[in-house]
């Protein structure tokens, strides 16, 4: 039951072992910010304290960040702990193998898909700018967003990608089951987002799919984390979209009440609309034109 014919634990229970301690460390990590959180409530109110936690932090982007993104930092201490000591590996054999030139790739592939999909929304209707583009509206998100979705994307394609990847293939999973598992896992753990739709968490299945493409054609992580943090920064703090239904604080205000929800992602953001669907697959064909004249060692 716990292990398999090689006598070595099976895949699923380290992976198991992986989110039960990223869990913790996250909370752990989150403490501080959740006491200023606390503090600053109690400070403005006088009184017993009833929190909302999305309006609490609406007006606080350093808070925000002290909590998340503080959380996110555990998130990775538990994965290179958890890779180092339970795994016995090495970060490089994690997919950090230097690659600047993937890195940017992804950071250009993911900005360019966002941008072209709110272009599409924009010309097609189903959303208005609310300000100019030469009036956009710099504030405090813009950095603190900035410094969380860099922390998010090394974070979830670590543990995601890197972690749960390298696992499954270290016990000789198929690699059709390796993608899916990665991918669908992904997705779950955000099925407790805010407005959380079917569309959006089967578009969080494909973008797994993706990712862990471009992990196993690069052998690194880093065309799959580049294209995560643009993904998400260009859609909720340049674009003003919903990030999988995280309130945007973005460059630019949008409105969305008279586009097709189908489109538009709705209250979920552009995850949960076809338009990301179908980009997110073009992602494929970008991805196998850049590797397909690389010679690299699969890991899989």
């Amino acid at each position: 039951m716990f292990k398999n014919s090689q006598d070595q634990i099976r895949s699923g229970w380290i992976i198991l072992i992986g989110l039960i301690a990223i869990y913790i460390f996250q909370s752990i990590f989150s403490i501080p910010g959740m006491i200023f959180l606390a503090v600053t409530e109690f400070t403005n109110q006088s009184a017993a304290i009833t929190i909302d936690m999305i309006s609490a932090f609406e007006n606080r982007p350093w808070v925000l960040l002290l909590t998340q993104g503080g959380g996110t930092i555990g998130g990775i201490l538990a994965t290179i702990l958890l890779w180092k000591f339970l795994n016995k590996k090495t970060l490089k054999e994690l997919g950090f193998k230097r690659s600047w030139k993937d890195f940017l790739f992804g950071l250009f592939l993911g900005a360019i898909s966002i941008t072209l999909i709110f272009l599409l929304l924009l010309a097609t209707g189903n959303i208005k700018l609310l300000n100019a583009f030469s009036q956009p509206d710099f504030n405090a998100f813009t950095l603190s967003f900035l410094i969380m979705f860099i922390l998010v994307g090394f974070f979830e394609e670590m543990f995601f990608r890197g972690y749960v990847i390298k696992t499954m293939a270290s016990r000789q999973n198929k690699k059709w089951v390796i993608y899916l598992v990665s991918a669908v896992v992904f997705s779950i753990v955000h099925g407790a987002n805010p407005n959380v739709s079917i569309i959006g968490l089967i578009n969080i299945v494909f973008v797994g799919l993706l990712f862990a493409y471009m992990f196993e054609q690069t052998n690194r992580l880093w065309l799959p984390i580049g294209y995560h943090i643009t993904w998400n920064y260009f859609q909720g703090s340049v674009f003003g979209f919903a990030v999988s239904g995280i309130s945007p604080h973005g460059l630019y205000q949008i409105d969305i009440t008279n586009g097709n929800a189908l489109l538009t992602g709705g209250a979920f953001g552009l995850e949960g609309g076809l338009f990301a669907t179908i980009f997110i697959l073009i992602g494929f064909l970008i991805t196998w034109l850049y590797t397909k004249n690389r010679n690299i060692e699969k890991s899989m």
